[in-house]
């Protein structure tokens, strides 16, 4: 059984305030694009994992795939699979790519072995091996709010714009990302009546990050503001970066300097 792991860009990121409990509330919309990691699962006597493509880095113990066997493992009595991910998505991008594999692991494991979970409960699993993992469950545009793990629908469709991603050799970690970032307010929340207008959303979906990280690494800036001058109606960093992406009307001409790192364009 083969599967395709989407990836995800954040329309418009804010971090609202600090929680008590050390978390942020933050206020995004999640968005799945076509660039997918390749999973195959079959049947076998013990767990096997083969990785391709991009490198995945740390332990077997620590990989979100393994995490998600290990959960249906510890709830039902399945046999061993054997798991080959084709890695593209690139990690630490703030993509999601290995939460998107954690989940679709999940989504795979419950149609190899008729565990007959529905999605609700899929997401239920999903949510402790990571924030943003039960997204991936639904794979529809969704509004992530509080720590970024509570859904909502929104009825948002970017379906013939075309995307570019470009992702620099910069790793920025989550603690980095929110040790300068500049806290919104708990009222500055997403305008929701301009989702389908992404001409009207450079000046209103921020992404929070943006401001203190541009300043470390004046790369990022400098990537996003050649998209907008190739014609990019709306641009941002996904996530805590270090992925910027551009949103056209039309199909972009890949400039020579995108080129120097990892870049991806296809229509929506």
């Amino acid at each position: 059984m083969i599967y395709f792991a989407p990836a995800k860009i954040n329309i418009g990121l804010k971090v609202l305030n600090k929680r008590p409990d050390s978390y942020h509330n933050i206020d995004t919309i999640f968005y799945p694009i076509p660039l997918h990691d390749i999973l195959e699962f079959v049947k076998s006597d013990d767990f096997e994992m083969q990785t391709t493509g991009l490198e995945v880095g740390g332990d077997l113990e620590s990989n979100l795939v393994y995490k998600a066997y290990q959960l249906i493992k510890s709830k039902f009595q399945i046999e061993g699979v054997r798991i080959h991910l084709h890695k593209i998505i690139p990690m630490g991008a703030g993509l999601g790519g290995g939460s998107s594999d954690a989940a679709l692991t999940l989504i795979a494991l419950n149609q190899l072995f008729n565990l007959n979970l529905d999605k609700e409960t899929l997401a239920q699993y999903a949510l402790t091996l990571g924030a943003d993992c039960p997204f991936f469950i639904y794979q529809k545009p969704l509004r992530a709010t509080q720590t970024g793990a509570v859904f909502s629908n929104v009825e948002m469709n970017l379906s013939g714009k075309y995307i570019v991603l470009i992702k620099p050799e910069i790793h920025i970690s989550t603690a980095e990302a929110y040790s300068g970032v500049h806290l919104e307010g708990e009222a500055d929340s997403l305008d929701l009546s301009i989702v389908n207008q992404p001409e009207l959303w450079k000046a209103k979906y921020i992404n929070s990050f943006e401001n203190h990280l541009f300043k470390k690494y004046p790369l990022l800036k400098e990537l996003k503001d050649s998209l907008y001058n190739q014609g990019a109606i709306y641009a941002s960093m996904s996530g805590s970066g270090s992925t910027l992406f551009g949103i056209f009307d039309s199909e972009p001409m890949i400039r020579d300097e995108w080129k120097k790192h990892f870049v991806f364009s296809k229509k929506l």
